[in-house]
């Protein structure tokens, strides 16, 4: 069995001081993969940077206190690459993956956009250059024999079924239908090739949520989005027999305005 969960940390020093260390020593998972890391390595107290029974690769933006992804695993990868290949992107923080037995595990932190500013161009660049990047990942993995999993916040809602509000969401990023059609070509058989993990053991399920925002009661009347995926190649998918969001029990409870969403797969 492989359990991997990913989660958007929200700043992992912030989330280490409200309960994300107390999670890590007891989750089940096998491989971990975070984003908004937002901190240099050297930042990150002793116990989340390199905590005991752990590999970890961390992968700062250059830009300081923005974006950041790390990979935890239980065994030390094969190997590990930062960035894919791209002179924009790679030094952003924003993709990392590691090749384990039989499977490569990443994190994507994709750019969250804003509709009508530069953050919105950018995003729309790096999704000009990351579904290239996955059918050569797939490619090249099939080629190898292996799977592949690509965790994280990909910061689009692909449904209606993805977010409560989606009425009103309708022209805001993340909803936007140019965004929706991308995850949509990423999960087309014949060209992205890929699976959504949950959507496929939940198909008809509201949800389920993986953020909330802070601001009003949004969590508690479980006003969510579903932007936080497990994509992964269709071999692997396959093996999926339950994936889930960690949701807390509370809203005091919380140690990042996203949660936990977790895969187990039998090898």
């Amino acid at each position: 069995m492989l359990t991997v969960t990913s989660v958007n940390v929200n700043g992992l020093r912030a989330a280490a001081k409200k309960g994300f260390v107390e999670w890590l020593a007891g989750t089940s998972a096998d491989a971990l993969c975070l984003q908004e890391v937002r901190a240099e390595e050297a930042q990150l107290p002793e116990e989340v940077r390199a905590p005991e029974g752990w590999f970890t690769v961390h992968a700062p933006a250059a830009a300081k206190g923005r974006a950041g992804v790390s990979l935890y695993t239980r065994r030390e990868p094969d190997r590990v690459r930062v960035g894919f290949g791209s002179s924009e992107f790679d030094g952003s923080g924003r993709y990392v993956e590691a090749d384990l037995p039989g499977v490569t595990v990443a994190s994507l932190y994709l750019p969250s956009g804003e509709v009508g500013t530069e953050r919105q161009d950018e995003k729309y660049r790096f999704m000009g250059e990351f579904l290239p990047y996955l059918k050569e990942l797939r490619a090249r993995a099939a080629a190898d024999g292996r799977e592949v999993v690509v965790c994280g916040d990909w910061n689009i809602a692909h449904r209606e079924a993805d977010l409560k509000n989606w009425k009103s969401n309708k022209k805001n990023a993340g909803f936007l239908p140019e965004e929706r059609e991308w995850l949509g070509r990423v999960l087309e058989e014949d060209e992205g090739g890929y699976v959504d993990v949950v959507r496929a053991l939940h198909p008809e399920q509201e949800g389920p949520y993986s953020w909330w925002s802070y601001r009003g009661r949004a969590f508690d009347n479980d006003s969510g989005w579903r932007i936080d995926y497990q994509i992964a190649t269709p071999g692997l998918a396959a093996k999926a027999v339950k994936a889930y969001v960690e949701r807390a029990a509370t809203h005091d409870e919380r140690w990042s305005d996203h949660a936990p969403v977790t895969a187990v797969y039998d090898l």
